[in-house]
């Protein structure tokens, strides 16, 4: 039928890559923009150019994704263990993993990005790197909740 009009858009269903590329790409861009902002709006977040701040949303989305799987992973591992022990083992394995890698992302930043990024602050600039990933994480969260309500 789109063959007849060709200025009309296919209803095909997507296929799974191409629902996993457009999230990603909204993620990226929801991170660029909060990274931007806060980058604007805050003293303590200093970016040198829009091209900086692209590559490192897109930087922080592999980080986020990846930190993830490996949380989920170690807490798989934990839940095969029965009783108190092992929930207690589970939560703080991922305490530990989730707060231990805004360290290691953070450093990354650094060693990919040097002087052209920088977080001023608590903790070598910890607390506003944090700060603006809260905010992002919120900001996915907000886009996912209003895209699921268009349904």
């Amino acid at each position: 039928m789109t063959e007849e009009f060709p200025d009309v858009a296919s209803a095909e269903t997507p296929s799974t890559r191409q629902r996993l590329f457009v999230r990603y790409f909204i993620a990226i861009l929801i991170d660029l923009v909060v990274l931007n902002l806060f980058a604007e709006y805050w003293s303590r977040v200093y970016v040198e150019a829009f091209t900086v701040s692209l590559f490192v949303a897109v930087l922080l989305q592999v980080l986020l994704k990846l930190t993830l799987a490996i949380e989920h992973r170690v807490r798989h591992y934990f839940q095969s263990m029965a009783g108190v022990k092992g929930r207690i083992l589970r939560v703080a394995s991922a305490w530990v993993i989730l707060f231990l890698s805004k360290f290691v992302m953070l450093g990354l930043i650094d060693i990919a990005f040097g002087d052209n990024i920088r977080f001023d602050g608590a903790l070598h600039g910890a607390g506003p790197f944090i700060a603006m990933l809260f905010a992002m994480l919120a900001a996915e969260e907000v886009f996912i909740r209003l895209y699921r309500r268009l349904a």
